[in-house]
């Protein structure tokens, strides 16, 4: 079994982290207000030329750091930028570890996400769940990310299983499309009850 986190374990609150962002940025090349909302700083942001470099592990955090700092005129410092980063993972989870521990009874249990290195620290420093899953595949640390075949491999090649013997899960469909490109049983996450259903159906669960 192998699950994305953001959407489908952990909740993600993007308007947590880029409101203090978005309140340190000012007027410049990229916007003419003096403020902006922290929606209009995620747009900016996740658009940003260098953002799935960010993800593949190519700049490191203070490069990122610098390069927001320069392109919009932050005024953070990297120990504020990093924390205020941070913030996007909520510590109240969607599923609870009690489904994981079920799980790992049956099964080898893998992550699979489109990350970056500071958010990779929150989750292994601050959450307990991964400790449920020995596989751990972030983009930031093997150079690709979803919708790579790349990634999806990766983690088949970590379980030490073939593509057709693993299940994956993902809150995106051009992701979940992508796994099953590469041959894998996948399933969009929508609700916990949805997805347990299916798991019954799989007799995982």
């Amino acid at each position: 079994m192998i699950f994305d986190i953001g959407r489908v374990i952990v909740r993600l609150d993007p308007t947590r982290a880029l409101t203090p962002i978005a309140a340190a940025m000012h007027g410049g090349a990229d916007q003419s207000a003096k403020r902006l909302s922290a929606e209009g700083a995620w747009e900016l942001i996740s658009a940003d030329q260098h953002w799935q470099d960010w993800q593949e592990g190519r700049i490191s955090p203070p490069e990122w750091h610098q390069h927001l700092m320069g392109r919009l005129k932050l005024s953070l410092s990297y120990a504020e930028f990093r924390d205020a980063w941070s913030l996007v993972l909520d510590p109240e989870l969607i599923l609870g570890e009690s489904l994981f521990e079920q799980l790992g009874a049956r099964c080898q249990l893998a992550l699979l996400s489109n990350t970056d290195p500071i958010h990779v620290e929150c989750l292994e420093q601050r959450f307990t769940f991964g400790r449920h899953f020995p596989v751990r595949i972030y983009s930031c640390r093997v150079g690709t990310s979803k919708p790579s075949p790349g990634i999806y491999r990766a983690a088949l090649e970590s379980l030490g299983v073939k593509a057709h013997e693993a299940m994956y899960v993902d809150d995106i469909q051009e992701f979940v499309d992508a796994a099953r490109q590469v041959g894998l049983d996948a399933m969009r996450f929508q609700t916990r009850a949805l997805l347990e259903a299916e798991l019954r159906r799989r007799h995982l669960f």
